[in-house]
């Protein structure tokens, strides 16, 4: 099993930036590529972006592309988002998650484990 704790959300203005953290604990990090996804209130959950268990490889959802990057620190079990031009459309809760890098990246939607989430406000 392998246990994600988000945290970093919060209240920002539109135009502002907000770094997320997921910690991962549980089983070995390096393992398994890192996903993020979000969801705002009354629509499905979205891809956001993901990075490979080496942090080489990076991929984000059309709607955050140069805007977001994602990052990870092996050896300190952590994964980052980093928002910036925060827009009040990016509201919502933000979730990480983790699959076993034999897993394919580019395939969105087959995560195994998952965060509680963490809310992101962006007001206008």
């Amino acid at each position: 099993q392998v246990q994600l704790v988000e945290s970093g959300g919060g209240l920002v203005q539109a135009g502002g930036s907000l770094r997320l953290s997921c910690a991962a604990s549980g089983r070995t990090f390096s393992n398994y590529h890192m996903g993020w996804f979000r969801q705002a209130p009354g629509k499905e959950r979205e891809f956001v972006g993901a990075i490979s268990w080496s942090g080489g490889i990076t991929t984000y959802g059309d709607s955050v592309k140069g805007r977001f990057t994602i990052s990870r620190d092996n050896a300190k079990n952590t994964a980052y988002l980093q928002m910036n031009s925060l827009k009040p459309e990016d509201t919502a809760v933000y979730y990480c998650s983790a699959k076993s890098s034999g897993r394919l990246l580019g395939v969105k939607y087959d995560y195994d484990y998952w965060g509680q989430g963490t809310q992101v406000t962006v007001s206008s």
